[in-house]
């Protein structure tokens, strides 16, 4: 994982808008309704997008790249196409906000159905996974970023959208969802490219019920986890990893989300060197204050939102900076990239921000950064060579 040692690096958490036509085929195959003409064209639709996506990202001014995970419906359930064992009727997620706020309609809905897991876990993705690789590694060819990183699904997030019908407890589903996805983070890694695991099961999980959980037994859960995400990634170098956490990437009041300061120190814990928190969102903002109390341990980079990814409002240029900055002179400029608070498009049919906005936010991210680096090296820096994963 590249730091940034001469200038911000920029980056996002990884889902971006699907070229035209893309999300409703992706959104079709998730239910089951794609014709068979569409089907087999659809490969090559992935393939083109793809290396449509990188390279505007590329010009756009982002350093570490993504497939945009162009060839998944949404960014925990694919894995529903790639692990065995699911074919039970999922009980309805429930968010413990709303029930405060009944009159509130969120403005973009979202149907997401999802299986139940109803027998042993196995992988069987390695076809759509190798071809994830393939798209990006020919992406970046004829188009090379600074770095380029692939997402997957952390264990927890996955028990979380796929309920539990088998196992005999949560620990034991969890550490088999562990050794089924451990195909896929290897084999990402194996590429060349930093893996990325999205986890807001570690935040959002607190109020991913009807009731919120207390404080003390979300730590808990989120202890279990951590535990079983570092078994996944034991054969993994630490600074090839980067994980995501997050409190829900859509509209609601958020004041259930548990507040950074609780968990952090378990967060800290988990294996992956690079850590993409929210930072730019009314909720989450000032929570760069807890790195004053709480020191980056040694060897890991932080990675904050400074893009807020559910409001149309374009971030000026100077907001960002002062962002970028705020952190970086808490934890020191060589550990801070820039990123997003999360996804442009979670879901290939949930886009709460219009994908031209998103990519104006994208840009004044860059230019942010550009900002940024002029305040904290005291001149502009020339990009590092663009190297492909």
């Amino acid at each position: 994982m590249k730091r940034s040692n001469e200038r911000v690096l920029t980056t996002h958490v990884g889902s971006l808008p699907r070229p035209d036509g893309l999300a409703d085929q992706l959104t079709a195959l998730d239910r089951g309704t794609l014709g068979a003409e569409e089907l087999a064209a659809l490969p090559q639709k992935v393939r083109d997008g793809v290396a449509a996506i990188v390279a505007r990202q590329v010009q756009t001014g982002i350093d570490v790249v993504s497939d945009g995970e162009l060839s998944k419906f949404g960014y925990a359930t694919y894995v529903k196409q790639r692990l065995s064992g699911f074919d039970g009727e999922n009980g309805a997620l429930a968010l413990s906000e709303f029930a405060d706020f009944p009159n509130f309609t969120m403005r973009t809905a979202l149907e997401v159905t999802n299986p139940a897991c109803t027998g042993p876990v196995s992988y069987h993705g390695h076809d759509a996974l190798e071809a994830d690789i393939a798209n990006l590694s020919a992406a970046l060819e004829a188009t090379p970023a600074t770095e380029a990183f692939m997402n997957a699904a952390s264990p927890g997030i996955v028990a979380d959208y796929l309920q539990n019908q088998h196992y005999a407890s949560e620990e034991e589903y969890l550490y088999a969802l562990a050794d089924a996805m451990k195909h896929e983070y290897d084999a990402i890694a194996a590429a060349g490219f930093v893996l990325q695991l999205d986890c807001p099961d570690l935040a959002l999980g607190r109020h991913l019920a009807p009731q919120p959980l207390s404080i003390a037994d979300f730590r808990k859960r989120v202890a279990l986890r951590i535990e079983v995400l570092n078994h996944a990634l034991r054969d993994i170098a630490p600074e090839q990893v980067r994980m995501h956490i997050c409190w829900g990437n859509y509209d609601s009041p958020h004041h259930h989300d548990v507040e950074l300061k609780e968990i952090v120190d378990l967060i800290l814990t988990a294996r992956p060197a690079g850590l993409l928190v929210e930072a730019a969102n009314p909720r989450h903002e000032h929570e760069w204050q807890v790195f004053e109390e709480v020191a980056l341990p040694e060897g890991k980079v932080l990675i904050p939102g400074v893009i807020d990814t559910l409001t149309p409002y374009v971030e000026h240029p100077e907001v960002v900076a002062q962002r970028i900055v705020r952190y970086a002179q808490v934890v020191g400029r060589e550990n801070v990239i820039a990123g997003t608070d999360c996804g442009f498009a979670t879901f290939a049919n949930f886009t709460p921000v219009d994908p031209d906005i998103s990519w104006a936010k994208l840009r004044s991210l860059a230019e942010g950064a550009q900002l940024a680096s002029q305040e904290l090296w005291g001149a502009p820096a020339a990009p590092e060579p663009a190297l492909s994963a």
